[in-house]
């Protein structure tokens, strides 16, 4: 009987080789675990490769499948690519009958196993493709296309977004009331928001499947609430929150991670920024505090805690946060900056008379500090022009016996803070 069997296979496989006008793509008609001597499996190789170079893909085909036949390992670098390319190809030709690409459908996702087990560093690859081909050509139930999907997700850490989004999208048409899909389509959506925040589609999915901004809120709040120490959907929540500028429920879920995470830096990030948002300047200080512990040689955290200093008045620390981080980046303009806006400040905090007038010369020489180390620092030149009709004048001078290049001491109890001296222009 077995030899019988055989028999049949190789009159089959000539026929696949030698046929001219009847090309058969089934898959009943090749049995890997099947032997056939008498055939030079290179010569095949060989002349599935010339008729393929060649475009001629009806041609090539069943040399193809006689190769995969004899053996699906031997050539699996290469034939693979080309066999998947053929089988698109054809399905996608105008000149193809239904018969011819029906077939087609019918063996493809044959390939896609051998691909995938006979060559794994291009796992990947085939893993999209066989996702696509069951959703687009096959029609495969929702289980089963999804599965393809989260595989193919699952094992390329660096896929395309394009890949995702097609799960986002199959999710989002075919949610109903019986099942989740529409909190699914929103979950990747709400990932690919955070991974391409300047991509306008992400969030016009999002706002898509919902009526309003807070809809999304309430139900990315429902499914944290549902599982509570799952910190990834408190992570969405925060995110959608924060979206929809709602900053004091941004503040709950924040408040949560860092408790459950106190060493992430982005959560304590977010956090100070949304304690800003609704003008907790306290707890922002706070905040920015344990970032500063956490990563005590990073500028941004002493220049935001600067700018927590400035906001409750506190000059004089605002001051000294600003040069930390002047310190720790030499070439950073923006804190010079930052420190001369505070001699601005304290000046118009007090009568307009000469000494409120050396403190904005002294917010003049600053700015222009700035300038000199990052000459791109647009808002110190306008500062300086700003300033222009508020310095003292030849007569200012004149009338205090200055002169031009002398060392001018600001004093007064309003600027007692300051500590420094200008020259007189």
């Amino acid at each position: 009987m077995k030899n019988i069997v055989k028999l049949i296979l190789i009159v089959v496989v000539l026929l696949f080789v030698f046929s001219n006008n009847n090309y058969s793509y089934s898959l009943h008609n090749i049995n890997n675990n099947s032997a056939i001597d008498s055939v030079n499996i290179l010569e095949q190789y060989s002349l599935f490769s010339e008729y393929y170079k060649n475009k001629d893909f009806k041609s090539a085909l069943p040399y193809g499948w006689k190769v995969l036949s004899l053996d699906p390992e031997k050539f699996s670098k290469w034939i693979y690519y080309k066999m998947e390319d053929i089988l698109w190809q054809l399905h996608d030709s105008s000149t193809v009958t239904p018969e011819i690409k029906k077939e087609v459908e019918d063996t493809i996702m044959y390939v896609y196993d051998l691909a995938l087990k006979y060559n794994n560093s291009s796992s990947n690859f085939f893993l999209q493709r066989r996702a696509f081909v069951a959703e687009t050509w096959l029609n495969l139930s929702n289980d089963k296309v999804i599965n393809y999907y989260e595989e193919a997700i699952k094992a390329d850490p660096q896929i395309s977004t394009y890949w995702i989004n097609r799960l986002g999208q199959y999710y989002k048409n075919n949610a109903t009331d019986t099942n989740d899909y529409k909190s699914k389509a929103i979950d990747i959506y709400t990932q690919l928001s955070e991974k391409e925040p300047d991509n306008p589609i992400w969030n016009s999915q999002l706002e898509s499947m919902v009526e309003n901004i807070d809809e999304l809120v309430d139900l990315a709040k429902k499914t944290w609430d549902l599982d509570k120490d799952n910190l990834g959907k408190a992570w969405k929540f925060v995110t959608i929150a924060q979206r929809a500028s709602k900053y004091d429920q941004a503040i709950v879920g924040l408040e949560y991670l860092v408790l459950k995470a106190p060493k992430t830096i982005n959560y304590w990030t977010q956090l100070a920024i949304a304690y800003q948002k609704v003008n907790d300047i306290n707890k922002a200080e706070d905040a920015y505090k344990t970032l500063i512990k956490l990563e005590p040689t990073k500028k941004e955290n002493h220049l935001n805690l600067g700018i927590i200093y400035k906001d409750k008045g506190m000059f004089s620390s605002a001051r000294n946060e600003y040069r930390r981080a002047y310190n720790i980046d030499k070439s950073w303009g923006l804190p010079i900056f930052y420190e001369g806006l505070l001699y601005e400040m304290s000046a118009r905090q007090q009568k307009f008379d000469f000494e409120s007038k050396l403190v904005y010369l002294l917010a003049v020489q600053t700015y222009r500090q700035a300038l000199s180390v990052e000459p791109t620092l647009d808002q110190a030149r306008d500062r300086i022009n700003a300033l222009s009709s508020s310095l003292p004048t030849d007569e200012d001078y004149f009338f205090r016996g200055y002169k031009k290049g002398s060392t001018i001491n600001i004093s007064g109890n309003s600027f007692s803070w300051i500590g420094r001296s200008v020259t007189a222009q």
